[in-house]
């Protein structure tokens, strides 16, 4: 199966920036239009997008409702949202932005009917964000890391129904030093039924290769964030070797 690239917009305070190892105090600004970036991001020929609302991740309620209305309107393709969508109200708010796919993560893990409300009501649109560090899944925007194995989590979400997972190595995210292939071989062999989106670590070509040809039918997405930015390889570049083209 093609894996599919998100290209990433982080939001923090109206701008468009990159996290290191998702430490807040570690924020660099690429773009003080967010708007703008996803235009650049579609004119490249990005037919998907990751948008994260790192304030909202943070404080637990959506802070960037009306800037994120403003890109699912200019960007033509697949939005995906996520960030302090910890609430059925948030959710809905964030729905309403006009995104296709909500992203939830924190809630969800701890909040069983809040799940279930979300896959009824979501079905096929919600994607499940589950972040970890050292292989344990953390919570509250990265800043907990709890004692749950990441792989039992994951079994645990496909039983109840969830079919997209979105995991990232907190470890290796902002920080361009590749993508953890093994948790990823193990995060799929764990739970086979998931469409899994890579995040985190992808600093070059060669590492979009690692991904495509890792052998793993369930890996169907990679988000790439601070290598574009940085302008290590393009949209076109990226989308050419995911496509098996380079």
């Amino acid at each position: 199966m093609k894996i599919t690239l998100f290209p990433a917009i982080d939001l923090r305070r109206g701008h468009a920036v990159r996290l290191r190892q998702g430490d807040f105090d570690q924020t660099t600004v690429f773009n003080d239009d967010p708007v703008a970036q996803a235009r650049e991001f579609a004119e490249a020929g990005a037919d998907h997008l990751h948008v994260v609302d790192l304030d909202g991740a943070l404080d637990g309620a959506p802070a960037h409702a009306a800037l994120v209305a403003s890109i699912a309107a200019a960007f033509p393709g697949t939005l995906h949202m996520g960030g302090g969508l910890r609430s059925r109200a948030a959710i809905e708010t964030a729905l309403a932005t006009g995104i296709d796919r909500v992203v939830v993560g924190t809630a969800v893990l701890s909040d069983p009917a809040l799940l279930r409300w979300a896959i009824d009501r979501l079905g096929d649109r919600l994607v499940v964000a589950l972040d970890a560090r050292q292989g344990k899944a953390a919570t509250h925007g990265w800043t907990q890391v709890s004692d749950r194995d990441a792989r039992e989590v994951a079994q645990e979400l496909v039983s109840t129904g969830v079919r997209h997972l979105l995991y990232t190595d907190i470890a290796r995210d902002g920080t361009l030093a590749g993508p953890n292939l093994q948790a990823l071989r193990r995060l799929a062999d764990a739970a086979p039924p998931l469409h899994i989106i890579a995040s985190g670590g992808v600093s070059s070509l060669d590492d979009l290769r690692r991904l495509r040809d890792l052998g793993v039918a369930s890996l169907t997405g990679v988000i790439v964030g601070r290598a574009l930015y940085e302008g290590r390889f393009t949209v076109q570049e990226a989308l050419a070797v995911l496509a098996g083209e380079a």
